[in-house]
């Protein structure tokens, strides 16, 4: 398309957190502009783990096939002591899948970002600005002005109604709206040295944390060919001579045999905790990198930043219909703020496991971990370490609100089997396992429903699907739905656009409550909301 006068949103940065925003956008037909201060994707892989929820994400942008083939399973991890012994492990989650997704995945992010790239330039809605750097940005009441400079040095100017700035650690838009980052107490140097494979077999299909105090270290398998490992910098080492060359081979004999490696890729990082004190000013908010980082140790920094972009797109996309008062951006900083605090606690937590020196501490570490593992009192399913929303857009009260809903496989009115999300719009949704419950709402209810544009949707044990009456019927494959309303007692739910569950009825009178609490809370001010994010607690 044109550039246009005013846009919907404008987008800072567009590696792959840009670019899953901007599809979310540019598919629910918002008008997107994306300046990119490079030209070409960085081809080396950076991130290498995505889990299910991110996944779902890919599929909502309708790049399910791409994925399927694309990713390879994580098949668990295990953590080995100071004498080469197990001390903890991650196992793969057994199926059926909650999410429909393997629940962890390894993939290859330069192949990811052009399958993105590729699926946006699909959107005539979405203009895309190549090696332009972003210098400077003014907001009022109704708009945001974004001064670029293109490579041959000619500057322009973009204006959209809301700017979100996706630009990475060292974010202009974060510096510009003067956002301070929060210290969260982690700073080590590690190298990170990718290498292909001519013997995929030799290794096998697990990851391991080296977790020895002389030079602690990391394996992970990723698709095809892929192998990663990560290695300290120990104390005293100069992080600038670890990366040359010959110090990157040295330093990886003392892991593996490297006669079938060719070195892709090797960079030397500082790992981070940090956490942004203020997500948004105005009309100008911050997403990824730009307003967290958080150490790799649990394989969740991109897919913190896809959780930010699946939170943010739908709120957007309803403010700017008309569907919801400003104030409802606000939910996004209430929603993932202390979600990324959780995960980075986490991911902490783990490097410290891996990363300890002392070999006394070590070694005390080692019979702690073990005895758990022996007891059966340690987590061993990586996805439990990812918490549920606690405030924000969700019903109070409410125990299932906050939790992720259920993704089963169903047939369709055609007769195909699907992944239920490919036959939802991309909007709110009333399910239950039966007719009767949809039939709860009462007129006024009903009406509100219907201008929200939200859905309803039956997934049934059994018949014939179809499609009348304002009622979506699908029917489920593998029980996965019918046995998690079953196991919560519940008649119907209210699910958010981005699949979290908003809250749960077991009668007429709390589906009506529910839906006239959301309703009201969607056309809530601002106030409510900042007053909701006051309540949060800070850990």
């Amino acid at each position: 398309m044109k550039q246009l006068s005013t846009y919907d949103v404008a987008i800072v940065g567009y590696g792959p957190v840009g670019a899953i925003f901007a599809n979310l956008l540019a598919k629910r037909g918002l008008t997107v502009a994306v300046v990119e201060r490079v030209a070409a994707i960085y081809d080396k892989p950076r991130a290498i783990v995505v889990d299910h929820e991110a996944l779902r994400v890919f599929q909502s942008i309708g790049l399910a096939s791409y994925m399927e083939a694309a990713i390879a399973p994580h098949n668990g991890t295990q953590f080995l002591g100071v004498d080469g012994e197990v001390i903890k492990i991650f196992d793969p989650m057994s199926p059926p899948y909650p999410l429909g997704w393997i629940p962890n995945a390894t993939f290859v992010q330069p192949d990811a970002e052009k399958a993105l790239r590729e699926k946006l330039s699909g959107y005539e809605n979405a203009d895309i600005f190549l090696s332009a750097t972003a210098l400077s940005l003014t907001q009022d009441q109704t708009s945001v002005s974004l001064l670029a400079r293109r490579e041959d040095g000619d500057e322009f100017t973009l204006c959209a109604r809301y700017l979100v700035g996706c630009d990475g650690a060292n974010s202009l838009v974060r510096k510009q709206i003067g956002a301070g980052l929060e210290d969260l107490a982690f700073d080590e140097w590690w190298m990170v040295v990718d290498t292909l494979t001519s013997e995929p077999a030799k290794r096998p299909a697990k990851a391991f944390q080296y977790c020895r105090p002389s030079r602690p270290g990391t394996f992970v398998p990723g698709p095809g060919r892929l192998r990663r490992w990560e290695i300290k910098i120990l104390p005293g080492e100069d992080p600038e001579a670890s990366g040359a060359p010959d110090n990157v081979i040295r330093l990886l004999k003392g892991f593996t045999d490297t006669s079938d490696l060719t070195i892709w890729r090797s960079a030397v990082y500082r790992f981070h905790a940090l956490l942004g004190q203020s997500w948004r000013d105005r009309r100008v908010l911050l997403m990824g990198d730009a307003v967290h980082q958080t150490p790799p140790f649990l394989g969740q920094g991109l897919c913190a930043g896809i959780r930010d972009a699946a939170n943010l797109a739908w709120k957007l996309a309803l403010v700017l219909r008309g569907d919801a008062a400003e104030g409802l951006l606000d939910t996004y900083e209430v929603e993932r703020k202390p979600h990324v605090r959780a995960v980075v606690a986490a991911a902490k937590e783990f490097g410290t496991i891996i990363g300890e020196l002392d070999p006394a501490a070590a070694a005390e570490r080692d019979a702690r971990l073990r005895a758990d593992l022996q007891s059966g009192k340690a987590v061993t399913v990586r996805q439990r370490f990812i918490p549920d929303l606690t405030s924000g857009l969700i019903a109070p009260d409410d125990r299932l609100a906050g939790k992720l809903f259920v993704q089963p496989c169903v047939r369709a009115p055609d007769g195909a089997v699907r992944r239920l999300d490919d036959l939802l719009k991309p909007e709110f949704a009333i399910v239950a396992a039966t007719p009767e419950p949809l039939a709860w709402l009462s007129g006024p209810a009903l009406a509100g429903w219907q201008r929200l544009g939200g859905e309803r949707v039956v997934i049934a044990a059994s018949g014939e699907p179809s499609d009348r009456g304002g009622v979506l019927t699908v029917v489920e494959n593998d029980n996965l739905f019918g046995g998690w309303m079953r196991q919560n007692a519940v008649a119907a739910v209210v699910v958010r656009p981005d699949r979290y569950v908003y809250g749960a009825a077991e009668n007429a009178d709390q589906l009506n409550m529910l839906i006239g609490h959301l309703l009201q809370n969607l056309s809530a001010g601002r106030q409510s909301f900042q007053a909701a994010a006051l309540s949060v607690p800070p850990g």
